[in-house]
């Protein structure tokens, strides 16, 4: 979930809402960010909490990745479904269904005595953040009517959001160091409790649309990603040639052809097929699928290796990943800044490039690179990365233009969390061995610079956008 998440979904006029229930904006702000928070911070400070949790509940390396790529794997599933569902039965009870799924879930793995337990409650955690993301857009942008109050909430919004991903690192190292790791889910409870209070009282109902969910679509393709996470993660402890691992990687091909061949047939897609005729929405969904690769896959490295590697404790590793994680959120404020006079294209390309050289310089990384040398090359390719995300954002709502603004935003979020899920499977696989971390840090450098200049590639031949630019 990147900090850029916002930028979707800004514009449109509020659609048919109920009578305002009263309460000023920042009740309003606060009862919508809170889901977004919490889920936005989860998916920073497990990574700090993943060796304490290994060691504690005795995790082989494979469930430890389950744990991280769990959450990811039923959100990134059922994003699409999500935001039919919101407008099939209304944006407000889905929004507070998903948030008491996910607080309920939370309280679960905070209870978790066991790897099983855990990867579960992970999983419905996921889950319950599909169901209240697109929702918490769709009510944010529908409670302020005065398209300046919008523009300006939808901007606190997403520095709040952009806030707390820094500090998550930080926040999961000062929990797990002080209260252990049970503490990072627990803190969701009275998070996701105020949340769903606040947004009972004073967030305006909005009419469902009565749209039917597109459900065999979205099946296939939960079934597709379960199969390939299951391949991804499992391979290197079963084997890659053994029967489970065989028969995974056969069901996730069968499944995602069907999807493909299944949409090709429907009258109603999940997303107009036109879309990805068009080169440059498809490739900006690629770019954005290896952004979210790489930059994922990096963070959840990045935890394990400052721990087992470096040999520092939690809260140090927060502490030190904080300079890093803070990059994306200066990125953000640069593209705001300097994209009407540069235009959009160009510091995507510029971004996307210094991001992956600045990632490839730490390719000889060792026990004897000074920390202040790791923390500047991942801040700057993170800075990169910050404001690669926004920029790509534009020119994949460009080019699907108005008529497809929605479904456009929702299948960019759901194929970066695609990117991302991928991306922590990918590293896990290099991080098997726990006696070369540095060898395994050292990949995974590798494959987040070519993913990052593989990004820059593809903006540059296919990415095509009307800049726009100012002098």
């Amino acid at each position: 979930m990147s900090s850029d998440a916002a930028s979707t979904q800004v514009t449109g006029d509020p659609v048919g809402q109920k009578s305002d229930p009263g309460g000023g904006p920042g009740l309003k702000l606060a009862a919508l960010a809170a889901g977004f928070v919490m889920a936005t911070v989860d998916t920073t400070v497990i990574n700090i909490a993943g060796t304490k949790i290994q060691t504690l509940l005795h995790l082989k390396f494979s469930e430890l990745t389950w744990v991280i790529d769990g959450y990811v794997l039923t959100f990134a599933s059922l994003l699409l479904l999500a935001g039919s569902l919101a407008n099939s039965y209304g944006a407000k009870k889905i929004y507070l269904l998903g948030m008491a799924v996910f607080v309920v879930a939370s309280a679960a793995c905070g209870l978790s005595s066991n790897g099983p337990a855990l990867i579960v409650s992970r999983m419905v955690q996921g889950a319950g953040a599909a169901l209240f993301m697109p929702a918490s857009l769709t009510l944010l942008t529908n409670s302020f009517p005065d398209p300046k109050m919008r523009t300006r909430m939808v901007g606190l919004w997403t520095a709040i959001v952009s806030t707390f991903t820094a500090l998550g690192p930080v926040i999961g190292g000062v929990l797990v160091g002080t209260l252990g790791w049970r503490s990072i889910f627990m803190l969701n409870l009275p998070i996701g409790i105020a949340g769903i209070l606040l947004a009972r009282r004073y967030v305006a109902e909005i009419p469902a649309q009565h749209i039917r969910p597109r459900v065999l679509g979205n099946a296939l393709g939960v079934l597709g990603l379960v199969a390939l996470s299951f391949t991804l993660i499992e391979g290197p402890s079963l084997g890659w040639s053994s029967a489970p691992v065989l028969l995974s990687g056969t069901a996730a091909f069968v499944f995602l052809v069907a999807l493909v061949v299944q949409q090709r047939r429907s009258s109603t897609p999940i997303v107009p097929l036109d879309l990805f005729r068009n080169s440059c929405f498809t490739a900006s969904n690629l770019v954005g699928f290896l952004i979210n690769f790489g930059l994922m896959g990096g963070i959840f490295m990045l935890g394990l290796f400052l721990q087992n590697a470096r040999g520092v404790s939690p809260f140090l590793a927060g502490i030190q990943m904080l300079p890093m994680m803070a990059g994306p959120l200066v990125g953000n404020l640069i593209f705001a800044r300097y994209s009407p006079r540069w235009g959009a294209r160009r510091l995507l390309i510029a971004a996307l490039s210094l991001a992956g050289v600045a990632t490839a310089a730490l390719l000889g990384i060792s026990d004897s690179t000074p920390y202040w040398m790791l923390a500047t090359a991942v801040g700057i390719a993170n800075f990169g990365i910050g404001v690669g995300a926004p920029a790509m954002t534009f020119a994949l709502m460009e080019s699907a233009g108005a008529k497809h603004a929605n479904i456009a935003s929702s299948t960019l979020n759901t194929n970066r969390q695609f990117g991302g899920l991928v991306g922590v499977a990918a590293v896990g696989i290099v991080l098997t061995d726990p006696d070369s971390w540095y060898a395994g840090a050292r990949t995974s450098f590798l494959i987040t610079a070519v993913c990052y200049g593989a990004a820059a590639l593809l903006t540059l031949k296919y990415v095509t956008m009307d800049d726009h630019r100012t002098v």
